[in-house]
């Protein structure tokens, strides 16, 4: 069976990259690998005189939830579509680039939650279009049908 990895961050665009997949995976008749990294940011251990009290494994918690959340919006359960979860510990391009090595497509969304908000391509769709070894759709953000 062919398959088709999408990245997953609890963002709109993320949400939308999913449902593409979905729909890409009906027409093609593929399964979906939904694909969130997490992990933890070196200001949790260099934050400066005042130490951070945070747990590094609520980064992992948070991410599982976002990825729950998206697969429950985008009514992944009732596709028709063999959907995978995948956790992964990672920088978000460097994990989706891998994960999709084999596969017939990585679909990201244009916009996710980090960055700056002006730019029109995140840095994550612009590393995946530049290193996947397949074929990458970028799913324009923006408000979704009723």
């Amino acid at each position: 069976m062919s398959t088709i990895v999408v990245g997953v961050d609890g963002s709109r665009g993320s949400v939308r990259a999913l449902e593409f997949a979905l729909e890409e995976a009906r027409i093609r008749g593929a399964g979906v690998k939904a694909v969130s990294a997490w992990h933890v940011p070196a200001t949790v251990y260099n934050s400066g005189f005042v130490p951070v009290s945070i747990d590094p494994s609520d980064y992992e918690t948070i991410a599982r939830e976002n990825l729950e959340t998206c697969l429950e919006e985008a009514h992944a359960g009732e596709s028709g579509v063999e959907v995978t979860p995948v956790l992964c510990e990672g920088q978000a391009a460097d994990v989706l680039v891998e994960e999709a090595r084999g596969s017939d497509l990585l679909v990201v969304g244009s916009r996710g939650l980090g960055g700056f908000k002006g730019l029109l391509l995140g840095s994550v769709s612009q590393q995946c279009a530049h290193h996947a070894t397949c074929p990458v759709a970028i799913v324009r953000n923006g408000d979704r049908p009723a």
